[in-house]
């Protein structure tokens, strides 16, 4: 029988202030005490290789009933990320198994836990959760629900403390696969240790943020201007900010304030970064306590994906394809200049400037705050 899964606003955990040896140490003893290591990947029939090849950890958080023990930080061609071991008690309150996930960083400065990756024609590309099919002009198409591997909002300060303590970050192009299935070419879906837990969460009504309607959309296709909240949904601009935190961006040109801000019946909360010509949102998450053994909830909230187009989104034209074919993440016609350091990314703020909610943060917030730090 599935329970309902409590809900609670807590503070965005710490790392640990244990010194690197001592968190190796710890997580080492767990493993002579009989807890299992168990990858996917390339390493599922001899785990203890990860350990061997330098992928010991070396920092832990911890967050609601479970502890994320964690390489130093790491970089390939693609993304920057950690090597994470999710360590969580049973039903007994006893821990079994410690599972290796890949930690990464996306081009939304939002970390994220891969739900498994793929190699085609060379390309290493990341698997992004649970799917969606939808039908569009009588043809159907699965979309990833990219949401659904975003680590807890909670977590994301101190994932961020770890890089910038980091004085220097090593490039590794294997880890994903020493750890991650890797998926035959076509599939996208996650595999069953990622859905099925949230599956089962989902599967009962009282779990359901809004009975699994969503939150927020457009009330006309392609208007950024006709967004609308269900009611007691919309971020509480004036008196539900429960921490900021900062992040540094070359592709957004310095520094970056993150707002954690809850809805108005505190149901839900909201991640809002504000660079010094950017402002975007990331997806609202539930605030239960349920998370499954990739670190991400078990619980949706279901909302529309063109809210949350981050500061710089994908907007090109695939030369690959005969004729070629604009690909573009940014809704049609607002997409702005191309990145100076990034030329398949567009600017996005024409649409997210007019935007009701980023209009009303820049005004409340970010200007309110700059007023108040100048007086």
């Amino acid at each position: 029988m599935v329970s309902r899964i409590p809900a609670q606003i807590v503070p965005s955990p710490r790392c640990s202030d244990r010194a690197p040896r001592q968190i190796e140490r710890a997580f080492r003893e767990l493993l002579d005490a009989g807890v299992e290591l168990r990858p996917t990947g390339k390493t599922r029939n001899r785990p203890a290789r990860l350990l061997s090849l330098g992928y010991a950890p070396k920092h832990a958080i911890e967050l609601f009933d479970t502890t994320f023990y964690l390489t130093n930080v790491r970089e390939n061609f693609y993304v920057r990320f950690f090597v994470a071991y999710v360590v969580q008690p049973d039903s007994r309150g006893v821990a079994r198994t410690a599972h290796p996930r890949f930690f990464y960083k996306d081009a939304a400065l939002n970390w994220r836990s891969a739900s498994h990756i793929g190699r085609q024609h060379g390309d290493f590309w990341i698997g992004k959760g649970d799917v969606e099919t939808v039908i569009q002009d009588g043809e159907e198409y699965v979309f990833s629900r990219e949401s659904t591997t975003d680590l807890p909002i909670e977590m994301q300060p101190a994932l961020e403390a770890l890089c910038r303590k980091a004085k220097t970050i090593p490039t590794d192009d294997v880890a994903a696969e020493l750890i991650l299935r890797t998926a035959p070419r076509g599939r996208i879906e996650p595999y069953r240790d990622f859905s099925e837990p949230r599956r089962r969460a989902q599967s009962e009504p009282r779990n359901l943020v809004n009975g699994g309607r969503s939150v927020a959309w457009f009330a006309r296709k392609n208007d950024p201007t006709s967004l609308r909240f269900a009611r007691g949904f919309e971020p509480d601009l004036d008196a539900g900010i429960l921490e900021t935190s900062e992040i540094t961006s070359r592709l957004y040109g310095g520094l970056v304030r993150c707002f954690r801000i809850l809805s108005r019946n505190r149901r839900i909360q909201y991640l809002f970064m504000g660079a010094p010509r950017h402002v975007w949102i990331i997806p609202p998450q539930a605030l239960t306590t349920e998370l499954s053994s990739y670190g991400v909830r078990t619980v949706d909230v279901r909302a529309d994906d063109d809210l949350f187009v981050p500061g710089y989104e994908y907007h090109f034209v695939d030369d690959n394809r005969d004729p070629p074919v604009q690909y573009s993440q940014i809704p049609t016609g607002w997409a702005g200049p191309a990145s100076e350091l990034d030329d398949a990314r567009a600017d996005a703020s024409p649409w997210l400037d007019r935007i009701p909610i980023i209009e009303e943060f820049r005004k409340k917030v970010l200007h309110g705050r700059m007023r108040a730090s100048t007086a």
